[in-house]
């Protein structure tokens, strides 16, 4: 056999065949990745946040000082606030990385709110803050992933009633119009200046108003829904001004 004969012959890729083969073992890694970080996060507060419940109620007897069950209360609602910040990176880590997994289908809206609404009831009751819904009528359906959809709802509710003062209105709005279901939400809060809402829309950015140094987390929730939506077909919108509160606009197609 000749030296030629021996020669392995390598098949010739397109160059488009070859970035999408790349492409797609990147994704993976990135899935593998966050898939990993997920669980070795989640794990050891899940196991912190439950033991401090029990500690908190006194499952097992009492603790002795009362000053015990106040430290396992500070613990356990310092360990929900971390894993909501944790589930928040993630999940800008997952949007930002284009690997989340999108069932977009029609969805109603009303079935929806109703779900976000129970979430946020107990954070609107010890704000003093009223949500109204202005026409539940006009809550059609909308294109969305089911998941996504009550994640930015949620995140513009808790926004709103953040900065709502007490005894303060956040008011749900939805207009249909174009092929488009817009879901406005409102709050009576100071407000921010418009030149800083493009920073409001950055991750990890604070703006410097009021609004932003009110704020305890990492800024995440705004640009959660802006990514949400425009992988949806959507879009976001905030228009406010200094002492005039703030209206977060979400756009989805209609159903």
């Amino acid at each position: 056999m000749t030296r030629a004969a021996r020669q392995t012959v390598v098949p010739f890729e397109p160059p488009e065949h070859a970035a999408a083969r790349r492409q797609a073992a990147m994704d993976a890694q990135k899935k593998s990745f966050l898939r990993m970080v997920s669980h070795e996060l989640r794990t050891p507060l899940n196991a912190v946040i439950g033991f401090s419940e029990i500690l908190a109620c006194e499952l097992y007897g009492p603790l002795g000082s009362p000053q015990y069950r106040e430290y396992a209360e500070h613990i356990l609602a310092s360990g929900h606030k971390l894993l909501g910040l944790v589930n928040q990176i993630l999940e800008i880590a997952r949007l930002e990385s284009h690997v989340g997994d999108m069932d977009v289908r029609a969805e109603p809206l009303d079935h929806a709110l109703e779900d976000v609404l129970e979430l946020v009831a107990p954070q609107a009751r010890e704000a003093g803050v009223e949500i109204e819904i202005a026409d539940e009528a006009a809550l059609c359906q909308v294109m969305a992933d089911g998941r996504g959809l009550r994640t930015m709802l949620g995140n513009l509710l808790q926004n709103a009633i953040t900065w709502s003062p007490r005894g303060g209105h956040v008011r749900i709005d939805a207009i249909q119009a174009e092929g488009m279901v817009r879901i406005d939400i409102a709050d009576q809060g100071p407000g921010v200046d418009p030149a800083e809402i493009p920073r409001l829309l950055k991750p990890f950015e604070q703006g410097e108003g009021a609004l932003t140094r009110r704020s305890e987390g990492a800024g995440l929730g705004l640009p959660i829904v802006q990514a949400l939506s425009d992988a949806m077909g959507g879009r976001l919108a905030i228009r406010s001004a200094p002492g005039e509160g703030l209206t977060a606009s979400l756009s989805l197609p209609a159903a």
